[in-house]
Protein backbone atom coordinates (compact mmCIF):
# COMPACT_ATOMS: atom_id res chain seq x y z
CA UNK A 1 0.00 0.00 0.00
CA UNK A 2 3.10 2.54 0.89
CA UNK A 3 4.70 1.70 -2.34
CA UNK A 4 1.69 2.79 -4.41
CA UNK A 5 0.84 5.55 -2.16
CA UNK A 6 4.24 6.73 -3.23
CA UNK A 7 4.04 5.82 -6.35
CA UNK A 8 0.42 7.55 -7.16
CA UNK A 9 1.83 10.80 -4.76
CA UNK A 10 4.98 10.93 -7.99
CA UNK A 11 2.60 10.65 -10.54
CA UNK A 12 0.09 13.35 -9.33
CA UNK A 13 3.53 16.19 -8.91
CA UNK A 14 4.63 14.55 -12.37
CA UNK A 15 0.93 15.59 -14.10
CA UNK A 16 0.66 18.88 -11.99
CA UNK A 17 4.00 20.03 -13.49
CA UNK A 18 3.23 19.19 -17.20
CA UNK A 19 -0.38 20.80 -16.60
CA UNK A 20 1.51 23.88 -15.59
CA UNK A 21 4.07 23.80 -18.02
CA UNK A 22 1.48 23.96 -20.81
CA UNK A 23 -0.26 26.60 -19.14
CA UNK A 24 2.46 28.69 -18.42
CA UNK A 25 4.00 28.00 -22.27
CA UNK A 26 0.88 28.86 -23.59
CA UNK A 27 0.22 32.38 -21.57
CA UNK A 28 3.83 33.72 -22.25
CA UNK A 29 2.90 32.98 -25.71
CA UNK A 30 0.66 36.03 -25.37
CA UNK A 31 1.52 39.57 -26.10
CA UNK A 32 2.65 41.49 -22.81
CA UNK A 33 1.16 44.81 -22.57
CA UNK A 34 3.63 47.59 -22.05
CA UNK A 35 4.41 48.16 -18.09
CA UNK A 36 3.85 51.76 -18.90
CA UNK A 37 0.46 51.71 -19.35
CA UNK A 38 -0.25 50.97 -15.36
CA UNK A 39 1.36 54.35 -14.39
CA UNK A 40 1.99 54.94 -10.86
CA UNK A 41 2.96 50.91 -10.89
CA UNK A 42 4.44 50.84 -13.85
CA UNK A 43 7.89 50.65 -12.21
CA UNK A 44 7.01 48.36 -9.45
CA UNK A 45 5.39 46.19 -12.70
CA UNK A 46 8.62 46.49 -14.79
CA UNK A 47 11.04 45.29 -12.20
CA UNK A 48 8.63 42.77 -11.17
CA UNK A 49 9.35 41.14 -14.75
CA UNK A 50 12.65 41.78 -14.34
CA UNK A 51 12.89 39.87 -11.38
CA UNK A 52 11.06 36.98 -12.86
CA UNK A 53 13.34 36.73 -16.18
CA UNK A 54 10.21 37.84 -18.80
CA UNK A 55 13.17 38.74 -21.36
CA UNK A 56 14.39 35.25 -20.77
CA UNK A 57 13.84 31.88 -22.74
CA UNK A 58 10.54 30.41 -21.50
CA UNK A 59 12.17 27.49 -19.70
CA UNK A 60 14.30 29.59 -17.77
CA UNK A 61 11.12 32.04 -17.15
CA UNK A 62 9.22 28.66 -15.28
CA UNK A 63 12.13 27.39 -13.66
CA UNK A 64 12.16 31.04 -11.83
CA UNK A 65 8.99 31.32 -11.52
CA UNK A 66 8.58 28.03 -9.38
CA UNK A 67 11.99 28.85 -7.94
CA UNK A 68 9.99 31.84 -6.03
CA UNK A 69 7.20 30.00 -5.25
CA UNK A 70 8.81 27.44 -3.29
CA UNK A 71 11.35 29.53 -2.42
CA UNK A 72 9.41 33.13 -1.18
CA UNK A 73 5.47 32.03 -1.82
CA UNK A 74 6.23 34.52 -4.37
CA UNK A 75 3.12 34.34 -7.08
CA UNK A 76 3.82 37.34 -8.50
CA UNK A 77 1.25 40.82 -8.14
CA UNK A 78 -1.57 41.63 -9.87
CA UNK A 79 -0.90 43.61 -13.32
CA UNK A 80 -4.46 44.32 -15.09
CA UNK A 81 -6.56 42.81 -11.98
CA UNK A 82 -5.43 44.58 -8.71
CA UNK A 83 -2.56 46.45 -9.94
CA UNK A 84 0.04 46.14 -7.43
CA UNK A 85 -1.20 43.82 -5.52
CA UNK A 86 0.43 40.27 -3.90
CA UNK A 87 -1.13 37.30 -5.78
CA UNK A 88 -1.46 35.10 -2.93
CA UNK A 89 -2.22 37.35 -0.62
CA UNK A 90 -5.39 38.54 -2.47
CA UNK A 91 -6.14 35.04 -2.58
CA UNK A 92 -5.76 34.43 0.86
CA UNK A 93 -8.43 36.48 1.68
CA UNK A 94 -10.21 35.37 -0.84
CA UNK A 95 -10.03 31.90 0.55
CA UNK A 96 -12.51 32.14 3.67
CA UNK A 97 -15.62 32.89 1.64
CA UNK A 98 -15.26 30.00 -0.69
CA UNK A 99 -14.23 27.47 2.23
CA UNK A 100 -17.29 28.46 4.19
CA UNK A 101 -20.20 28.24 1.29
CA UNK A 102 -18.98 25.22 0.05
CA UNK A 103 -18.71 23.93 3.28
CA UNK A 104 -21.92 24.49 4.32
CA UNK A 105 -23.05 23.00 0.86
CA UNK A 106 -21.59 20.26 1.56
CA UNK A 107 -22.83 19.62 4.89
CA UNK A 108 -26.24 19.49 3.82
CA UNK A 109 -25.98 17.41 0.65
CA UNK A 110 -24.25 14.40 1.61
CA UNK A 111 -25.89 13.16 4.70
CA UNK A 112 -29.39 14.25 2.66
CA UNK A 113 -27.95 12.73 -0.30
CA UNK A 114 -27.01 9.50 1.70
CA UNK A 115 -30.46 9.13 3.56
CA UNK A 116 -32.41 9.69 0.51
CA UNK A 117 -30.67 7.22 -1.37
CA UNK A 118 -31.11 4.62 1.60
CA UNK A 119 -35.16 5.13 1.50
CA UNK A 120 -35.18 4.85 -2.55
CA UNK A 121 -32.97 1.34 -1.91
CA UNK A 122 -35.33 0.36 0.73
CA UNK A 123 -38.23 1.09 -1.56
CA UNK A 124 -37.32 -0.19 -4.75
CA UNK A 125 -39.71 0.07 -7.36
CA UNK A 126 -42.21 1.46 -5.64
CA UNK A 127 -43.66 5.06 -5.56
CA UNK A 128 -41.24 6.82 -3.51
CA UNK A 129 -38.37 5.20 -5.33
CA UNK A 130 -39.80 6.24 -8.59
CA UNK A 131 -40.13 10.12 -7.03
CA UNK A 132 -36.90 9.93 -5.54
CA UNK A 133 -35.19 8.41 -8.81
CA UNK A 134 -37.08 11.48 -11.13
CA UNK A 135 -36.18 13.96 -8.64
CA UNK A 136 -32.58 13.29 -9.09
CA UNK A 137 -31.92 13.27 -12.53
CA UNK A 138 -33.89 16.20 -12.85
CA UNK A 139 -31.60 17.68 -10.17
CA UNK A 140 -28.39 16.08 -11.81
CA UNK A 141 -29.46 17.93 -15.29
CA UNK A 142 -30.17 21.32 -14.43
CA UNK A 143 -27.30 23.01 -13.96
CA UNK A 144 -26.93 25.32 -10.75
CA UNK A 145 -26.60 28.77 -12.16
CA UNK A 146 -30.18 27.63 -13.97
CA UNK A 147 -31.24 27.01 -10.06
CA UNK A 148 -29.58 29.82 -8.42
CA UNK A 149 -31.58 32.00 -11.15
CA UNK A 150 -34.78 30.31 -10.15
CA UNK A 151 -34.54 30.73 -6.28
CA UNK A 152 -33.45 34.65 -6.84
CA UNK A 153 -36.63 34.92 -8.88
CA UNK A 154 -38.91 33.27 -6.47
CA UNK A 155 -37.44 34.00 -3.24
CA UNK A 156 -36.10 37.31 -3.86
CA UNK A 157 -38.25 38.89 -6.60
CA UNK A 158 -41.13 37.49 -6.48
CA UNK A 159 -41.54 36.46 -2.34
CA UNK A 160 -39.24 38.74 -0.77
CA UNK A 161 -38.17 36.32 1.44
CA UNK A 162 -34.37 36.59 1.42
CA UNK A 163 -31.49 38.82 -0.01
CA UNK A 164 -30.08 38.43 -3.83
CA UNK A 165 -26.53 38.52 -2.96
CA UNK A 166 -24.23 37.77 -0.03
CA UNK A 167 -24.87 40.29 3.01
CA UNK A 168 -21.83 42.63 2.76
CA UNK A 169 -20.06 42.04 6.49
CA UNK A 170 -17.20 40.27 7.88
CA UNK A 171 -19.15 38.76 10.15
CA UNK A 172 -19.56 34.73 8.50
CA UNK A 173 -21.81 33.63 11.45
CA UNK A 174 -24.47 36.64 11.91
CA UNK A 175 -28.07 36.20 10.99
CA UNK A 176 -28.10 38.11 8.31
CA UNK A 177 -25.14 36.57 6.30
CA UNK A 178 -26.58 32.91 7.09
CA UNK A 179 -29.79 34.54 5.64
CA UNK A 180 -27.76 35.39 2.52
CA UNK A 181 -26.03 32.04 2.12
CA UNK A 182 -29.36 30.04 1.75
CA UNK A 183 -29.50 30.43 -1.71
CA UNK A 184 -26.10 30.14 -2.72
CA UNK A 185 -25.38 27.26 -0.44
CA UNK A 186 -28.94 25.34 -2.05
CA UNK A 187 -27.92 25.81 -5.36
CA UNK A 188 -24.37 24.44 -4.70
CA UNK A 189 -26.09 21.54 -3.12
CA UNK A 190 -28.59 20.40 -5.54
CA UNK A 191 -26.34 18.73 -7.57
CA UNK A 192 -23.95 17.14 -4.48
CA UNK A 193 -27.14 15.80 -3.12
CA UNK A 194 -28.54 13.98 -6.13
CA UNK A 195 -25.38 12.48 -6.97
CA UNK A 196 -24.38 10.62 -3.64
CA UNK A 197 -28.20 9.71 -3.74
CA UNK A 198 -28.11 8.23 -6.88
CA UNK A 199 -24.78 6.29 -5.96
CA UNK A 200 -26.33 5.47 -2.72
CA UNK A 201 -29.17 3.49 -4.42
CA UNK A 202 -27.60 1.79 -6.87
CA UNK A 203 -25.05 0.69 -4.19
CA UNK A 204 -27.46 -0.46 -2.03
CA UNK A 205 -29.93 -1.86 -4.27
CA UNK A 206 -27.35 -4.69 -5.72
CA UNK A 207 -26.10 -5.17 -2.43
CA UNK A 208 -29.31 -5.98 -0.54
CA UNK A 209 -29.92 -8.44 -3.50
CA UNK A 210 -26.72 -10.56 -2.40
CA UNK A 211 -27.37 -14.06 -0.55
CA UNK A 212 -25.29 -13.08 2.84
CA UNK A 213 -28.11 -10.59 3.01
CA UNK A 214 -30.76 -13.08 3.37
CA UNK A 215 -28.83 -15.27 5.54
CA UNK A 216 -28.80 -12.30 7.95
CA UNK A 217 -32.59 -12.07 7.73
CA UNK A 218 -32.95 -15.58 7.92
CA UNK A 219 -30.89 -15.31 11.11
CA UNK A 220 -33.72 -12.98 12.73
CA UNK A 221 -32.18 -9.46 11.62
CA UNK A 222 -34.94 -7.10 10.29
CA UNK A 223 -34.58 -5.64 7.28
CA UNK A 224 -33.50 -2.45 8.72
CA UNK A 225 -30.94 -4.17 11.02
CA UNK A 226 -29.16 -6.07 7.91
CA UNK A 227 -29.20 -2.90 6.00
CA UNK A 228 -27.43 -0.94 8.29
CA UNK A 229 -25.01 -3.77 9.61
CA UNK A 230 -24.33 -5.65 6.47
CA UNK A 231 -25.20 -3.90 3.41
CA UNK A 232 -24.27 -0.47 4.05
CA UNK A 233 -20.72 -1.11 4.93
CA UNK A 234 -20.30 -2.68 1.13
CA UNK A 235 -22.05 0.26 -0.16
CA UNK A 236 -19.59 2.65 1.98
CA UNK A 237 -16.78 1.26 -0.39
CA UNK A 238 -17.91 3.37 -2.72
CA UNK A 239 -19.91 6.06 -1.22
CA UNK A 240 -17.27 7.02 1.58
CA UNK A 241 -14.29 7.80 -1.23
CA UNK A 242 -16.44 10.20 -3.02
CA UNK A 243 -17.45 12.15 0.30
CA UNK A 244 -13.80 12.25 1.21
CA UNK A 245 -13.13 13.61 -2.38
CA UNK A 246 -15.95 16.26 -2.30
CA UNK A 247 -14.26 17.40 0.79
CA UNK A 248 -11.01 18.21 -0.47
CA UNK A 249 -13.35 19.91 -3.07
CA UNK A 250 -14.84 22.50 -0.88
CA UNK A 251 -11.47 24.55 -1.20
CA UNK A 252 -12.54 24.63 -5.47
CA UNK A 253 -15.77 26.99 -5.42
CA UNK A 254 -17.46 27.89 -7.97
CA UNK A 255 -16.79 30.69 -10.32
CA UNK A 256 -20.43 30.91 -11.45
CA UNK A 257 -22.21 30.58 -8.22
CA UNK A 258 -19.73 32.92 -6.65
CA UNK A 259 -20.41 35.65 -9.62
CA UNK A 260 -24.26 35.42 -9.21
CA UNK A 261 -24.34 35.75 -5.25
CA UNK A 262 -21.32 38.21 -5.28
CA UNK A 263 -19.76 36.41 -2.81
CA UNK A 264 -16.20 37.46 -2.67
CA UNK A 265 -14.19 33.77 -2.98
CA UNK A 266 -11.65 32.20 -5.12
CA UNK A 267 -13.88 31.05 -8.41
CA UNK A 268 -15.10 34.40 -8.49
CA UNK A 269 -11.78 35.82 -8.79
CA UNK A 270 -10.67 33.43 -11.18
CA UNK A 271 -13.32 34.69 -13.22
CA UNK A 272 -12.22 38.17 -12.64
CA UNK A 273 -8.71 37.65 -13.68
CA UNK A 274 -9.60 35.61 -17.05
CA UNK A 275 -11.43 38.52 -18.32
CA UNK A 276 -8.72 40.94 -17.12
CA UNK A 277 -6.40 38.49 -19.03
CA UNK A 278 -3.93 38.40 -15.75
CA UNK A 279 -1.34 36.41 -16.02
CA UNK A 280 -0.08 36.09 -12.68
CA UNK A 281 -3.62 35.61 -11.20
CA UNK A 282 -4.35 33.44 -13.58
CA UNK A 283 -1.60 30.78 -13.44
CA UNK A 284 -1.37 30.85 -9.49
CA UNK A 285 -5.20 30.00 -9.55
CA UNK A 286 -4.89 27.44 -12.33
CA UNK A 287 -2.21 25.90 -9.73
CA UNK A 288 -4.78 25.64 -7.25
CA UNK A 289 -7.77 24.27 -8.73
CA UNK A 290 -5.35 21.56 -10.90
CA UNK A 291 -3.50 20.70 -7.57
CA UNK A 292 -6.83 20.45 -5.62
CA UNK A 293 -8.97 18.26 -8.61
CA UNK A 294 -5.63 16.18 -8.67
CA UNK A 295 -5.47 15.76 -4.44
CA UNK A 296 -9.20 14.48 -4.31
CA UNK A 297 -7.97 11.77 -7.17
CA UNK A 298 -5.40 10.69 -4.96
CA UNK A 299 -7.31 10.54 -1.88
CA UNK A 300 -9.91 8.56 -3.59
CA UNK A 301 -8.22 6.09 -5.00
CA UNK A 302 -5.90 5.87 -1.19
CA UNK A 303 -8.97 5.66 0.76
CA UNK A 304 -10.21 2.70 -1.23
CA UNK A 305 -7.40 0.38 0.47
CA UNK A 306 -8.06 2.14 3.85
CA UNK A 307 -12.20 1.70 3.97
CA UNK A 308 -12.04 -1.98 2.47
CA UNK A 309 -9.62 -4.88 3.56
CA UNK A 310 -10.56 -6.97 0.45
CA UNK A 311 -8.07 -4.52 -1.53
CA UNK A 312 -5.27 -4.89 1.13
CA UNK A 313 -5.72 -8.90 1.15
CA UNK A 314 -5.41 -8.82 -2.35
CA UNK A 315 -2.41 -6.50 -2.75
CA UNK A 316 -0.75 -9.45 -0.39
Amino acid sequence: MLKYAVKRILLMILVFFIIMAIAFTLIRLLPLPDAAKYGPNAALIQARREQMGYNKPIFVQFFIYWKNVFTRGDFGIGEEYKTGLDVGQVFIERLPATMLVNLFSILVSIPLGIFLGIFAALKQNRWQDYLISTLVMAAISVPSFVVAFLLQYIFYYRLGWLPPLLAPTDNYFSVEMLLSLIMPVTALSLGTLAGFARITRAELTEVLTGEYMLLARAKGLTRLEATFRHAFKNCAVVVLPAVLGSFVGILSGSMIIERLFSIPGVGELYLNAILAQDYNFFMMLSAFYTLVGLLAGLIVDLSYGLIDPRVRIGEK
